[in-house]
């Protein structure tokens, strides 16, 4: 944890290197041509919500920086099937043909504006949005399918590594990258599978693992601002939907019949309560959605809450930069050092929001599996 601590120190510091190196402001200027003898030069005043909300959501491209009015970013692929007369088949390409939204291809756009945004959308022959295009089913690597394929590498190779240390060092010291996963290992097993599901916690510990090493690794990753690292993976609401589904179908796959008695006569429960309508059974009913529904959004909020707390302490660079240069500078050296605290924060909050998740679906397995006593 102290040598993750240094890393990401060292990777702000970078940060607030190239922070000070490029302008403190981020201007694009736009010529008037109505002036015939000179030109005005008019600022576009920078916007902290479009900047926040373009760093949260996801893209079709992997954004690295603004150089002299320049998009330095990492082109994803573009995959597309249409299912119109003009443009009907499968499309594939990469996302630097649309020249970041300014340009159309091969039939399709991509939306930077209006209730399409973000979206690659079908054009007519004039270039304007072909309302009356059939759905248009989009299966492109996105920057966070691209995360989520790289959190899926570092796994494979975290967990087959430490695999085969195990079997050439067999009743041995653990050593290397061994060492530092079997602690985390154990206290997913002892502190949070054993004690919440009792004698059965084997059969569920491999999903546990999974769910607890895939979280704090993608929140780990979401906190180093550069490339492989800064996409919002579980402040990703689609994310943290599948991931409270797959709790959610073991959860109803293996209860027990104890568990649906509890759930729809409610045992101990008065039965004015019961009878004529069934108040208790309702409730629990609902209780059963729900409870995978606050996994979701506890995990999404957490997460995208921390990322915007940081963009925002950015966010006032630029905009007191837009009033002076100094007050610029000024507010720089304070917001730098709030984002590192914050970081540093982010940290604790990645382990703890994996040991959340990770504890509840644990909570939830035991209730559904436990017998009558």
């Amino acid at each position: 944890m102290i040598l993750l601590l240094k890393y990401c120190r060292n990777i702000f510091l970078v940060t607030v290197l190239l922070f000070s190196v490029t302008k403190i402001w981020a201007n694009e200027t736009e010529v008037d041509s109505t002036k015939s003898d000179s030109l005005t030069i008019t600022e576009k005043k920078f916007n902290p919500g479009d900047f926040i909300i373009d760093h949260v959501l996801d893209n079709h491209e992997w954004h690295i920086a603004n150089f002299n009015g320049k998009h330095i970013s990492i082109p994803l692929p573009i995959i597309l099937f249409s299912r119109s007369e003009r443009n009907y088949g499968l499309h594939v390409f990469m996302s630097s043909k649309f020249h970041h939204g300014e340009a159309t291809y091969d039939g399709f756009k991509l939306e930077m504006e209006g209730p399409h945004k973000g979206k690659i959308v079908e054009v007519n022959g004039a270039g304007e949005i072909d309302e009356t295009a059939p759905y248009l089913l989009d299966i492109s690597i996105t920057k966070v399918v691209l995360e989520l394929l790289l959190v899926f590498a570092i796994m494979l190779w975290i967990f087959l590594s430490v695999s085969k240390a195990y079997k050439k060092r067999r009743d041995k010291a653990p050593k290397g990258i061994q060492s530092w996963m079997e602690p985390l290992i154990i206290f997913v097993r002892d502190d949070i599978a054993r004690p919440s599901i009792g004698h059965k916690y084997e059969k569920y510990l491999p999903y546990l693992l999974t769910i607890f090493f895939f979280i704090f690794i993608s929140n780990v990753l979401g906190l180093i601002p550069i490339f492989p690292g800064g996409a919002n993976l579980t402040g990703n609401i689609a994310i943290t939907m599948i991931l409270a589904l797959f709790t959610f179908a073991i959860t109803t796959v293996n209860a027990n019949a104890n568990y649906w008695k509890h759930i729809i006569n409610a045992p101990g429960v008065p039965w004015w309560l019961k009878i004529p309508i069934p108040l208790m059974p309702i409730v629990e009913i609902i209780g059963v959605v729900t409870k995978p529904f606050v996994l979701m959004v506890r995990l999404f909020a957490n997460i995208t809450a921390g990322h915007i707390i940081a963009l925002g302490f950015f966010s006032l660079i630029f905009i007191f930069g837009e009033m002076s240069t100094g007050a610029g500078y000024g507010i720089s050296i304070l917001s730098v050092i709030f984002t590192i605290f914050m970081s540093m924060l982010e940290l604790l909050v990645a382990f703890i929001q994996a040991y959340v998740f990770t504890l509840l679906s644990a909570i939830y397995f035991g209730l559904a599996t436990e017998e009558h006593h």
